[in-house]
């Protein structure tokens, strides 16, 4: 099966979106058939051994409107909408210069305001009258032909829409006055004149109405467009983010080209302040890059020779050169403009309630609108009022609203939520999420950073820091294993330099050795000091306290005695604690899963408040509980980033991949996070929820709009109240129901996390203290100085800068200045008060 997307034309309704969708779901071959009334495209699967692209056009062309494959330009969209928004205006602008007049006369009998005799229906004046506001409404049927010629052809197909209401309503009006016209000159060319009469036609013509219907019904479709035209500012935004030029160096010369005519595997020479044209690897240079736009992260990132970039992130002040290795619609920027795309173009299930109300009920409100013409004649009201009644039903109808329910919020919601870092598949996973009441978190590299970092050192006495890391890290430079590259980045960090070893011996299970200066030195678990038959319960426990905690410790020794431990841990990210403190704000359980031990996975659950773990878990484990909870009646999603969480991702409700795990990872998912940032899923969560609110209120307004509306402009309250709805009342009812619609969903521009309390006490008399923090070198840092003082009773927030070098710290009034340093120089900082506040 082939996936396209087709580009459809003359469609204005919900009714029009039914008929395209029946007419391409006839075509043999064709499965999944998703017609996006907001967009103007239909996306299908194709079978091409048993139909063809020119058989969709030719059955979506049968039933009246136009289809052709779709042409993936950047911007087509975007120009496709203005010129329909400038079209709509000069439309609606030319109408009323000829609407004012006509209203003028048509209301003369209600306000009596200042007329020639000549054009004054109360006399001889009438039938000029008359004649002119013929002559007014025929310009106007012509400036808005386009109601008849759709609506008409929609009638003739026996697939009426929103036209063909309008068609036949103000089309009743128009024929009624022209009806008027001849009864006016027949009654004046009687003797004697029938004053009386001719008075009555006079002031009943109904061309005003007809006119005035095409006009309101134009106005609201112009502010349709408009707000509609806002739906895709997230997109546009998006596709400004790349530069429109690249610096390239070919043959030892700098060249600024098109972006469209850069290759992978060329040079891009990034300057200070630039956007980053493309993917790619650093060779040269370092900087903080921007990444906001695209993982929706705040603070700027550290690049050196090596890192990865991606386009349409902005450089700080340094100088990069950069490889590209994915460039065009390969790009990570064009990735996620396919997939914002194409998650706004599908279809969500809570449409299919609109969808089986739109499919008849253009019909249904034709049916109405003659029953109730006929019933109001059968009761002795007369023709003209039957007329207006059935004219007014017509015309309040709106199937447009109905049909826009949905797919507006589910536009909106797609781009702020991509604008927030987080990538929805498909509508039917942004709907999906708000029902999810568990989430479910892998360990590593999802909580966790990913990689291990030496949190502690505990050093013998006449040992220095750096004569320790000086030793563990030439002894581990050759290794590849994650311990061995933690302590190798500790000493780089620090400015400690390796140094030349010989008798290089690695023993498997336990540690390496090595000779330095002529002594040897062991560095490695417990197993190496049974190798040495060193005992000494001091450096053991002190290791078990370490282990106790989560961390994996490793002991520095010489023949006969240990120089110290070292711990390494894989550390939780930054955020995730704040993270998963707004899930559980959010109602939501959540449970961790990891295939690693019991001890870590539980010192981790400790310290990020998580009640549910469990550990030592196979791929096909984790599945099993997820299977497992669901059968119990949860709605499960699967948060993960390794090739093992596949199978659980596949299995969940809903499986949301982290943006720097790997490609089946992220193929499993439905729902994907740019960035790392675990606040990311409660951002998903709460705009599916609020999108889901969105789009129920629409769809509660449209119905309501439609049940209350259809029965008051057939008179149904006229026998009880006495109440009628004009024709032209009715027509600017049905105007604003649609842009009600369109603007009520584009609030979902403006979503932003409100935060929740949580359930710790805070302080009545908060306080902000700075502190400037010396010892930083790198993000790690940043994550032990943060840990440091959040561990302080009393802490409620901490943010820490490695560009400025301080944290703020916002703590109740009973924490001291003093506890705080004590925190930061026991991590191994050094700290002073830069400011206090109140």
């Amino acid at each position: 099966m082939k996936k396209l997307t087709f580009d459809i034309t003359g469609m204005s309704c919900a009714a029009c979106q039914a008929h395209v969708e029946q007419a391409a779901s006839r075509v043999p071959g064709t499965a999944n058939v998703n017609v996006n009334l907001l967009r103007n495209t239909m996306t299908l699967e194709l079978d091409e051994a048993q139909g063809s692209v020119e058989d969709i056009c030719t059955a979506v062309s049968a039933s009246g409107y136009g289809a052709s494959l779709h042409e993936a330009k950047t911007g087509t969209r975007r120009e496709r909408t203005q010129d329909e928004i400038a079209d709509l205006r000069e439309r609606l602008l030319l109408s009323l210069i000829f609407l004012l007049p006509l209203a003028y006369l048509g209301m003369w009998g209600m306000f009596h305001w200042p007329l020639p005799l000549f054009l004054q229906p109360s006399g001889a004046g009438v039938y000029t009258n008359a004649l002119t506001q013929f002559l007014l409404t025929t310009v106007l049927v012509y400036l808005n032909r386009q109601f008849y010629i759709h609506g008409w052809k929609r009638l003739f197909l026996l697939s009426p829409n929103m036209d063909s209401l309008i068609a036949i309503g103000s089309g009743a009006g128009y024929a009624f006055g022209i009806v008027a016209l001849y009864r006016i000159g027949t009654a004046l060319a009687q003797e004697p004149h029938d004053w009386t009469r001719v008075h009555d036609l006079g002031m009943n013509l109904y061309l005003d109405s007809a006119g005035m219907i095409l006009v309101l019904i134009t106005f609201g479709k112009w502010l349709e467009a408009r707000a509609k035209g806002r739906t895709g500012d997230a997109i546009s935004r998006l596709m400004t983010l790349a530069p429109d030029t690249a610096v390239v160096l070919r043959n030892g010369h700098e060249q600024e080209l098109p972006l469209a005519q850069v290759n992978a595997g060329d040079i891009v020479l990034v300057r200070p302040g630039a956007r980053i044209p493309v993917d790619g690897i650093v060779l040269d240079g370092n900087s903080s890059v921007d990444q906001s736009a695209i993982t929706g992260e705040s603070v700027p990132v550290e690049k050196h020779a090596g890192d990865s970039v991606t386009g349409a992130t902005v450089n700080g002040g340094g100088f990069l050169k950069v490889r590209a290795e994915r460039v065009g619609s390969d790009s990570t920027l064009s990735r996620i403009i396919a997939l914002v795309e194409e998650a706004a173009a599908s279809k969500a299930p809570i449409s299919k309630l609109a969808d089986r109300v739109s499919a008849v009920f253009v019909p249904c409100v034709i049916a109405i609108a003659l029953i109730a013409g006929l019933v109001w004649v059968c009761l002795g009201y007369g023709f003209p009022f039957a007329l207006e009644r059935a004219i007014s039903v017509l015309v309040i109808s709106c199937p447009c609203a109905l049909g826009l329910a949905t797919p507006v919020a589910i536009m909106v919601g797609t781009g702020r939520a991509a604008e927030l870092g987080v990538l929805f598949k498909n509508a039917e996973a942004l709907e999906n999420l708000h029902h999810v009441d568990t989430i479910v978190l892998d360990k590593t590299g999802t909580i966790t950073q990913g990689q291990p970092v030496v949190t502690d050192i505990s050093l013998a006495k006449g040992v220095s820091r750096a004569q320790f890391l000086t030793i563990a890290a030439s002894l581990e430079f050759a290794s590849e294993h994650p311990l061995a590259q933690a302590i190798a980045k500790c000493a780089e960090d620090e400015k400690i330099l390796r140094r030349d070893i010989s008798d290089f011996a690695a023993t498997p299970g336990a540690g390496v050795s090595a000779s330095l200066d002529g002594m040897r030195y062991h560095l490695g678990n417990r197993r190496i000091l049974e190798t040495l038959r060193i005992e000494d319960e001091t450096w053991l426990q002190r290791a078990e306290s370490f282990a106790q905690q989560g961390k994996t410790p490793l002991f520095l020794a010489e023949e006969h005695h240990v120089l110290g431990v070292l711990a390494a841990a894989d550390l939780p990210k930054p955020t995730a604690k704040e993270a998963i403190s707004r899930l559980q704000a959010d109602h939501l359980d959540v449970v961790l899963l990891t295939g690693d031990n019991l001890r870590t996975a539980n010192a981790i659950a400790h310290e990020l408040n998580i009640t549910q773990v469990q550990a030592e878990l196979f791929p096909q484990d984790k599945e099993r509980i997820i299977r497992e909870l669901q059968q119990k009646g949860r709605k499960v999603a699967m948060v993960g980033d390794g090739i093992n969480d596949a199978p659980a991702l596949t299995r969940a409700d809903i499986g949301i991949a982290i943006g720097a795990g790997t490609d089946i990872a992220i193929e499993a998912a439905d729902v994907v996070l740019a960035g790392n940032d675990l606040n990311a899923v409660a951002e998903a969560v709460e705009l599916s929820r609020a999108t889901i609110r969105n789009i129920r209120m629409n769809l509660f307004w449209a119905l309501f709009y439609n049940a209350c509306g259809i029965p008051l402009a057939a008179g149904a309250l006229y026998p009880v109240f006495g109440w009628l709805l004009k024709p032209v009342f009715g027509a600017a009812a049905m105007s604003c129901s649609s842009f009600c619609v369109v603007s009520n969903a584009l609030r979902l521009r403006f979503f932003h996390h409100t935060q929740k309390q949580t359930v710790s006490p805070v302080s009545d008399n908060p306080r902000t203290i700075v502190l400037e923090v010396e010892g930083m070198m790198c993000g790690h840092c940043v994550s032990h100085v943060k840990t440091a003082l959040e561990s302080v009773p009393g802490v409620q927030s901490v943010q820490v800068s490695l560009a400025k070098n301080n944290a703020v710290v916002q703590t109740a009034a009973e924490v001291t200045v003093e506890s705080l340093v004590a925190a930061v120089t026991a991590a191994g900082y050094q700290a002073t008060l830069q400011q206090k506040s109140s």
